[in-house]
């Protein structure tokens, strides 16, 4: 059963069941493949993020010295992103309450060390469309605060195919990953074998990036 965590803010605990999570990550290495994670860095600095990231559909959202952006290729190989998922397509169409399709399917590979600072996803240009996430593997505990980084925060586990619909007033807010717990159903198999540890993880973040009248519409 779904529920609001805040305004707009709704957890969907095992939206993705045993085999729509497998058909998942199915298509999400068919992805990995044709465009291989990269380490993203931050702007001027070049420091190195924990997670490695990759995308897929018309635009990609990429983080190094030069800034956060999206971008209609891949970062190394030039190639344009692989299509999104039909999974991940189908659970926008069941999550997302939006008129258009997304334009990217931001993907991050966590290791079992690895984590995600508090931060805003604000880098589209209309913010009327929510982002859905998707959740695989190890479980991870998902922190959420206001729209201040210094609000209060609260935090809930985020399961193996567990999805999040991040739209309305908490379109901006700050959320991040602060930890992946052991599972031991899930040691023996990591949901993207050759790709993550067992015991790693694997969220999908589906994004509109511009107005619905924009370029991509």
């Amino acid at each position: 059963m779904a529920t609001e965590l805040a305004p707009g803010l709704i957890h969907h605990p095992g939206f993705l069941d045993p085999v729509a999570r497998r058909r998942l990550a199915d298509e999400v290495a068919a992805v990995l493949d044709a465009a291989p994670p990269v380490i993203p860095r931050m702007p001027r600095t070049g420091r190195a993020l924990s997670v490695r990231m990759s995308n897929a559909g018309p635009l990609g959202w990429v983080s190094d010295r030069d800034g956060y952006r999206y971008q209609p290729t891949h970062p190394k190989t030039g190639q344009p992103w692989p299509a999104i998922p039909e999974t991940a397509l189908a659970a926008w169409e069941a999550l997302a309450q939006y008129p258009a399709p997304p334009e990217a399917c931001l993907i991050n590979l966590y290791d079992p060390a690895a984590r995600m600072g508090l931060h805003q996803d604000k880098d589209e240009t209309d913010f009327s469309a929510p982002v859905v996430s998707l959740s695989l593997g190890a479980p991870a505990l998902f922190r959420y605060g206001g729209l201040g980084r210094a609000d209060p925060t609260r935090s809930i586990r985020l399961s193996d195919g567990d999805a999040v619909v991040i739209g309305g007033v908490s379109r901006l807010i700050f959320h991040g990953i602060d930890r992946l717990y052991p599972s031991a159903d899930l040691l023996t198999e990591a949901p993207l074998p050759g790709l993550l540890p067992a015991g790693g993880r694997c969220n999908l973040t589906l994004r509109r990036v511009s107005a619905t009248t924009g370029r991509w519409g």
